[in-house]
């Protein structure tokens, strides 16, 4: 994918919040599973449905402990997530500046 062009999978908005959302802590940190819900305002099954594809494209990586009522998700930006989602903000940048 070029700096030109805008990537389809994070554009969609939901995913673009979860992404930005992410981005913003530090490498390697995670965010709870309900946590990143209550932040983002999606519905428990919208936001599972977005994590998969973004973890089907090695963008996110989701960890879960325990089991049972005791089970906790952490979602975690990637390497690959965080080059993506420069090579989106360079792509928006060039289109909102106009070249």
């Amino acid at each position: 994918m070029t700096v030109g062009e805008l990537n389809p999978l994070i554009h969609v908005p939901a995913r673009l919040r979860i992404m930005a959302t992410l981005s913003v802590l530090p490498v390697g940190d995670t965010l709870s599973f309900t946590r990143l819900q209550d932040m983002i305002g999606l519905s428990s099954g919208n936001l599972i449905t977005h994590l998969r594809k973004l973890e089907d494209a090695k963008y996110i990586r989701t960890e879960k402990s325990g089991n049972g009522p005791a089970s906790r998700t952490e979602v975690v930006l990637t390497a690959k997530g965080r080059q993506a989602l420069n090579v989106y903000r360079a792509a928006l940048r060039d289109i909102i500046d106009g070249v």
